[in-house]
């Protein structure tokens, strides 16, 4: 480093009276800072957010591991690009803006993914080096809740890489470590907070694992890239040396093997270290707050001040008490997430526990055990109550079809009753004339049947007189010509007779027996 040089090059960056009108040819009249800044705040002019990258680089490199040149580029105002939010806003915040315009470029252009997918990274450095060991960066940072919403939804977003979201949680991890502020939800407990409910601990810390992977990827030749020199640093052609070299390997931009040289990735072990550390003291440690002054403090009316000491004596030891167990479990949780999140330091790991956290940690286990053997017991009752109801349906279905079989046999029921009503309903309204009578029927066929039987007996009378009389006038006329009539008419019948003669004689019989 040089500090003088910096402190030199920082003192140049200042805004140009006609920085918001100069174009690009007229940007070599400016001074280096002018220029500088201007290729900063292009990203919001005229979305040229490669010139915005490249600035951002060269800032790294002035303000690097020098508080003073951080400093004083902290006190650099820009023009509000909405003069309703204010006349003016610092560079920093103009740089979280560029940051968020770089996510929506690469977004919306799927043409500049390779472009994009350095220019994040470039970005978070800067803000990476100038947040680190600056508590002012911090607390300007912090004066706008959007900035930190912003980052930590770098942080937690899937749709960005593992290197962007690593990259942005050590951006919060620095608002926590070098946070100075006092202020209620500025302070580092507040960031802390915000980091827990948003992303998760363990999620958080599995950011810097991505991290980490995101550097085995990086082109093979990183360490052979030259160190940046004073001629380096004037012109800025490296970028374009580094765009045409054919060393990266997969999708990762040759750029990222600059980005993450030897020092810098020093720089996040070591920060990724502090970082732990410090969010495990916060959460092992109550957040110092205001205390509301609870009603057990206060003396009853009538109350004696015997009374009154020894309940405040009873409150003040519970909540000792209380405060302790709370300590101790957040401690535990503290560690247990810390080494969840992979990367715990080898002196964390070797200090070995003290007794009450390890009946702390025991009692946590059983409870656990407990839990697990409670959850298995609900889960058989939830099978065997699942089965039953499985049963339960079943007989509902089969009661429901027998009811629908009653319900339409009685709906059958229903309508023949109710054709058999009208067709009584309909014989009914027919006429006054009452039911016929069988009986008379009967007697007035068996009359009809008689009266054609005698006319029937009649005809055949008849027809047999008047045979009787043909036959006495032939005897007449055989006995005139002499012959002896009953001897001609011996046998003439008895056979057509025979039957007659049976009957006759079965009559004959039936009368002797009589």
């Amino acid at each position: 480093t040089n500090p003088n040089g910096q402190a030199l090059l920082a003192s140049t960056i200042a805004p140009h009276p006609n920085q918001g009108t100069a174009t690009h040819g007229a940007s070599s009249d400016m001074p280096f800072g002018s220029a500088l800044l201007q290729a900063l705040v292009s990203s919001d002019v005229n979305g040229d957010m490669e010139a915005c990258c490249r600035a951002s680089s060269v800032l790294t490199h002035i303000i690097k591991d020098n508080l003073q040149c951080k400093d004083r580029v902290l006190q650099i105002q820009l023009e509000t690009p909405t003069p309703s939010l204010g006349r003016t806003e610092p560079l920093l915040h103009r740089i979280v803006t560029c940051l968020s315009f770089a996510a929506l470029a690469g977004e919306n252009d799927q043409s500049s993914q390779s472009e994009g997918s350095y220019i994040q990274p470039v970005i978070l450095r800067l803000l990476i080096t100038w947040l680190a060991d600056c508590a002012n960066a911090v607390n300007c940072l912090l004066e706008s809740a959007v900035h930190l919403n912003y980052i930590i939804e770098l942080a937690a977003n899937k749709r960005f890489t593992g290197c962007v979201r690593g990259l942005a949680a050590v951006v919060l991890g620095a608002c926590v470590l070098n946070n100075a502020s006092r202020e209620k939800g500025r302070d580092a407990f507040a960031v802390a907070d915000a980091i827990s409910q948003k992303i998760g601990l363990t999620t958080y810390f599995l950011r810097f694992d991505e991290l980490r992977k995101s550097f085995l990827h990086l082109p093979s030749g990183q360490q052979n890239h030259k160190q940046l020199s004073r001629s380096s640093a004037n012109s800025m052609s490296d970028f374009q040396e580094i765009e045409e070299e054919e060393t990266n390997k997969g999708d990762q931009h040759p750029v990222l093997s600059e980005i993450f040289d030897s020092q810098f990735v020093s720089l996040l072990s070591k920060l990724e270290t502090d970082i732990r550390e410090c969010i495990m003291d916060l959460f092992s440690r109550t957040k110092t707050a205001t205390a509301v002054l609870p009603v057990e403090l206060e003396q009853k009316n009538g109350e004696v001040d015997g009374e009154y000491i020894k309940r405040l004596k009873s409150f003040v030891e519970r909540q000792c008490n209380e405060m302790q167990d709370l300590l101790g479990r957040n401690a535990i949780l503290a560690e247990d997430l810390v080494r969840t999140g992979g990367g715990s330091t080898s002196d964390s790991s070797e200090k070995p526990s003290s007794g009450r956290e390890r009946v702390q940690i025991e009692a946590l286990r059983q409870e656990l055990e407990g839990t697990a053997r409670r959850i298995e017991v609900l889960r058989t009752e939830k099978a065997q109550i699942e089965a039953e109801a499985s049963n339960q349906r079943n007989l509902a279905v089969k009661l429901e079809s027998d009811l629908k079989s009653l319900a339409d046999a009685y709906n059958s029921l229903e309508q023949s009753n109710y054709r058999l009503d009208a067709e009584v309903k309909t014989l009914r309204q027919g006429g006054s004339a009452p039911y016929p009578d069988i009986e008379a029927i009967k007697a007035q066929a068996k009359e009809e049947a008689e009266k054609e039987s005698e006319v029937e007996l009649n005809d055949l009378l008849v027809c047999l007189g008047q045979e009787q009389s043909k036959v006495e006038k032939l005897s007449a006329r055989l006995a005139e010509l002499g012959e002896d009539v009953d001897t001609l008419l011996q046998g003439i019948g008895d056979d057509a007779a025979l039957p007659d003669d049976d009957d006759d004689d079965d009559d004959d019989e039936d009368d002797d027996e009589k």
